[in-house]
């Protein structure tokens, strides 16, 4: 069972006096002259210590409830800096994603330059075989420029345009 804590009187204790500070110092000298919360109101019969002491409670409560109700505004205050922050976050990942794409696109043009230049040396390459090759016959085989162009048809490239009069 539970204990219940017995107030004893004290002889040093005098309740009206007290009652009396406690009159004085309030602005009105009724009970109900004291501002309540309006979820309360005194119950007719109550004494003034009972009066008194429920008001005294209800203030306590009524104060941590406010402070309750001030740290959800605080809340509110952080939530709309963290919506704020999350903004600025999601801001920064389509920036890095467009950066990205850039870097990608960027990395394509180089690849198909790259792949272009390649494909151009090779054609050089075998172009200049080419003209190495009818340099070659010019100087030991057929002498008329009628059996080389007959060889003409058969080459491509920058060697198809090359006359055997500019290379002579």
């Amino acid at each position: 069972m539970a204990s219940v804590e017995q107030l004893h009187r004290r002889d040093g204790v005098n309740l009206v006096q007290l009652e009396a500070d406690i009159t004085s110092i309030r602005s009105g000298s009724s009970i109900t002259s004291i501002n309540l919360p309006d979820y309360v109101e005194h119950t007719a019969g109550v004494s003034r210590v009972g009066a008194l002491s429920a008001e005294a409670v209800v203030r306590d409560y009524e104060s941590a409830a406010k402070e309750i109700e001030a740290m959800g505004t605080e809340l509110i205050d952080a939530a709309q800096k963290c919506e704020a922050l999350t903004a600025q976050v999601h801001d920064a990942i389509a920036f890095m994603r467009e950066t990205a794409a850039g870097y990608r696109e960027e990395g394509r043009k180089i690849f198909k330059r790259i792949e272009e230049c390649a494909l151009f040396t090779e054609d050089v390459r075998k172009t200049c075989e080419q003209v190495k090759r009818r340099m070659t016959e010019v100087s030991v085989g057929p002498s008329s420029d009628e059996e080389l162009a007959a060889q003409d048809s058969e080459l491509t490239g920058i060697a198809a345009q090359v006359t055997m009069n500019e290379i002579r």
